[in-house]
């Protein structure tokens, strides 16, 4: 398994399902074990944990789960 630098985590960058369905964008990484995305269009700020995310390049998180179970899973605040 790929230990993955959530350090190289940019702002702003596009956060991708597995499905290759665009899921939010990151707001910032919240603590050292989540990222917290950008409002969404129900208004609220979602969390999901870095454990998700298979791969980083400059501007996406590619994650592990596809977007139906992002949904299902990730922590509204």
């Amino acid at each position: 398994m790929t230990t993955i630098n959530v350090e190289s985590i940019n702002n702003h960058a596009d956060v991708i399902a597995s499905c290759g369905t665009k899921v939010g964008e990151v707001d910032h990484l919240h603590g050292n074990d989540q990222i917290k995305l950008t409002k969404h269009g129900d208004g609220y700020h979602h969390l999901i944990p870095t454990s998700w995310v298979s791969q980083v390049t400059d501007n996406k998180v590619i994650l592990n789960k596809d977007s139906q179970e992002v949904k299902d899973n990730w922590v509204q605040i």
